[in-house]
């Protein structure tokens, strides 16, 4: 853990960072990386996962890691800010950074032993492009490690952030913008996705998450956007305002929700 907070660029308190960072090591030791391995990590944002993937593949292994936005996305420190500081920490030698980038539009000389995409498939604007994500991953790896928020809540705490969620995901329905939440995507409709382009699922897991604080970063944006809905229909707005009194009027500390991991192999 140490190390891998030294290799990130931290402003004030680490407290939210070393958090983040223990979710994405159980996520890493579920995906079952190997010391020498080449990864491919799609959506890679500010390298929470991709810090923890290069420390896991060693010397010897490598990491590309890509993502579409641009690098002034992100706040208080922009992807950008944080990929330079990675890639000067003993790490970044492992790790070849690119943003601005389409995944769909990249020409890869070399296959990799996995292509990684972790909590990134809700920013997906369809399951139409999610699709052509695997049908080109098929042609650059035989594996695939996946893993998203599980919205299969297993406790009344996590109600909070499953009604966040959806309030969210209906903004986006009705608006233009570049919210973190462009779809919902349940784990069986991954599963099915992943088996109807020939992929074998050998790893089905749930990851504890709910310690993270995401729940509750996700429960204050919505709030914040129930007063920015643009005018919807009559029974839209009663749907997204019976969301909100679910979300509001939960009693119990907020608990994020758990991620769920699927590993699959062609």
């Amino acid at each position: 853990m140490e190390h891998l907070l030294n290799c990130m660029k931290i402003i004030g308190d680490d407290t939210i960072q070393r958090t983040q960072l223990t979710h994405r090591i159980e996520l890493v030791k579920t995906f079952q990386i190997k010391k020498g391995m080449k990864v491919l990590e799609i959506g890679c944002g500010q390298g929470d996962t991709t810090v923890v993937l290069a420390d896991a593949v060693g010397e010897t292994g490598s990491v590309v890691a890509i993502d579409i936005a641009s690098t002034e996305y992100g706040a208080p420190i922009t992807l950008g800010e944080a990929a330079e500081t990675i890639s000067q920490s003993p790490l970044g030698q492992r790790i070849d950074f690119h943003y601005e980038t389409d995944f769909l539009q990249m020409v890869f000389e070399e296959k990799f032993d996995v292509v990684v995409l972790s909590h990134c498939s809700w920013y997906f604007e369809s399951i139409e492009l999610l699709k052509k994500y695997l049908q080109k991953i098929k042609q650059i790896a035989d594996r695939i490690c996946f893993a998203e928020w599980d919205i299969d809540y297993t406790s009344d705490a996590q109600r909070a952030h499953f009604c966040a969620a959806n309030i969210a995901a209906l903004y986006t329905a009705f608006t233009e913008n570049e919210g973190n939440i462009q779809n919902l995507f349940h784990k069986t409709q991954i599963k099915e996705l992943m088996l109807s382009e020939g992929f074998s699922i050998k790893v089905e897991q749930t990851v504890d998450a709910s310690y993270l604080q995401d729940g509750s970063w996700e429960v204050d944006y919505s709030n914040y956007l129930l007063n920015e809905f643009p005018d919807v229909p009559t029974k839209i707005q009663s749907l997204i305002r019976s969301y909100a009194y679910l979300m509001n009027e939960q009693t119990k500390p907020i608990l994020s929700l758990n991620s769920f991991v699927l590993c699959a192999d062609l």
